[in-house]
């Protein structure tokens, strides 16, 4: 990612969010999303997924753990995840990841994808109650 991407992904993750994230309540979701466009976007080095020069994806990683995979919704079922953790394991393995429980369709992609459950918390990373399931390969 370059610094002129960073609208169009936080459109992707905006987009995917408005699908998958659902269980958010409003007040969260403006925290989160505030969070998202002003602090880890232009922070992040990110890995994107392009089609005809048009972001549709992007993932973040601190060494072996995944912090955000996230597809613009009118692509998922592509391959595009699918290419996103073969490129993280590259770097060596096992990876790992934090998923949202209520965010049923992020968790079967990463067991689908070889990952296990180790652990869960009650919730998310900020104290938010949003259970996390911790993944790892």
């Amino acid at each position: 990612m370059v610094p002129e991407d960073q609208e169009a992904v936080f459109k992707v993750w905006q987009h995917a969010v408005a699908v998958t994230h659902d269980f958010l309540s409003p007040e969260d979701k403006a925290e989160i999303t505030q969070l998202v466009r002003e602090e880890y976007i232009p922070q992040a080095h990110l890995i994107v997924a392009l089609n005809k020069d048009r972001i549709v994806g992007f993932m973040g990683m601190t060494d072996l753990t995944i912090d955000a995979l996230f597809i613009d919704p009118s692509y998922f079922g592509r391959g595009i995840g699918r290419a996103f953790i073969e490129q993280a394991r590259k770097r060596g393995g096992p990876l790992s990841v934090d998923v949202n429980e209520y965010n049923q369709g992020a968790a079967t992609f990463y067991l689908k994808m070889g990952f296990k459950k180790i652990d869960r918390s009650d919730t998310d990373d900020q104290g938010r109650p949003y259970p996390l399931l911790h993944l790892r390969e």
